[in-house]
């Protein structure tokens, strides 16, 4: 019985093969005229290659499902992630992506562990940003299960290893902080350095506090995200940056730290624009986390209280919220906080 015009075809390929059955089917037609083809497969025999034709016919999503690539499930995927997340987080995703260019053009049913493992092992980036990998490739497994795309996850025998950069983080020196208040008027965005150095802010909460959140009277300050303990914590101003907060709200844009147009800034926008350059004329290695891990080395130095100290970086399990500060709790962090 003839197959219905559209239907697809099976044809054998001459020569010795393995598998000299193909079944594909007219996916259109070119600018002269000639038919293009998609092959659905190659097959040991005739019956399994019309077998497969007619599950695609069935199910026309299948032939998709064998042969879309890497970068086509990234694009199909962030079309939902992408909606509701942070700037940052897509940026995150992004440069994810971009570290994994060797699979791009890969078909997703082909990919195994050691394709995923080359790209870990080849990137040469630091535990955080594989640990970012990693999650994508994750999430791209679990679209595809989700989708019938690929039956099992190799992504989670994808192994980053330990994360031994945590001892690398460097204290600013003294040295080093008295040359960010000396050029911190001849170079934009040094304050921005000293903020984080003298509130233990992350860089990443730093660049969301609105300027509504700033209290020049009582010179303090809302910030703070990630965690029960972090987020929404009240942190004094210390007195050496103080001036530099001042400047910045005074501006009256929406968020303290802003472009040259008074817009947000990204992470990885300041970094790559703010931050890395900074380091680079004054020729210091540093990363912005090093700046939090100097406020608390500082401050432990200074012999700060512990419960103080914990509650201005936001770490522990402590936890108090913005709106049940005391006028003692606030006055302790003052105080806490006036050491360094």
């Amino acid at each position: 019985m003839k197959n219905p015009n559209g239907y697809g075809s099976v044809y054998k390929l001459s020569g010795k093969r393995r598998k000299p059955f193909v079944a594909r089917k007219t996916i259109g037609w070119d600018k002269e005229g000639k038919q293009t083809y998609q092959t659905i497969g190659y097959y040991e025999n005739r019956k399994d290659a019309m077998q497969a034709l007619a599950e695609f016919n069935k199910n026309p999503y299948s032939i998709e499902s064998s042969t879309i690539t890497f970068k086509e499930i990234y694009d199909q995927w962030k079309e939902g992630k992408f909606e509701g997340i942070s700037r940052s987080a897509i940026n995150g995703y992004n440069a994810a992506f971009d570290t994994s260019l060797e699979l791009h053009e890969m078909k997703f049913v082909d990919i195994r562990t050691k394709h995923m493992q080359d790209v870990i092992r080849s990137s040469g980036k630091g535990h955080g940003t594989l640990r970012k990998i990693k999650v994508l490739f994750n999430q791209l497994y679990k679209f595809a299960m989700e989708n019938d795309i690929v039956s099992k996850d190799y992504s989670q025998f994808v192994d980053i290893g330990k994360n031994t950069g945590e001892s690398s983080r460097k204290v600013f020196t003294t040295s080093e902080i008295e040359r960010l208040f000396d050029v911190v008027n001849h170079i934009e965005y040094v304050d921005t350095i000293l903020i984080m150095i003298y509130t233990g802010l992350r860089i990443g909460e730093l660049l969301i506090v609105k300027t509504s959140n700033i209290d020049l009277d009582n010179r303090t300050m809302i910030a703070g995200i990630k965690t029960e303990a972090g987020k929404d914590r009240v942190i004094p101003i210390n007195d050496k940056i103080f001036d530099m907060v001042a400047s910045r709200a005074s501006l009256g844009h929406k968020y303290l730290i802003t472009n040259n147009e008074g817009k947000s800034i990204g992470y990885y926008n300041y970094l790559k624009e703010k931050f890395t350059p900074i380091m680079e004329q004054l020729g210091f290695d540093h990363k912005p986390h090093d700046c939090r891990h100097t406020f608390a080395t500082l401050m432990s130095n200074a012999g700060a209280d512990t419960i103080a100290l914990q509650k201005i970086i936001g770490h522990a399990s402590y936890s108090t919220t913005a709106s049940i500060y005391t006028h003692k709790d606030i006055e302790q962090l003052k105080k806490a906080i006036s050491l360094i």
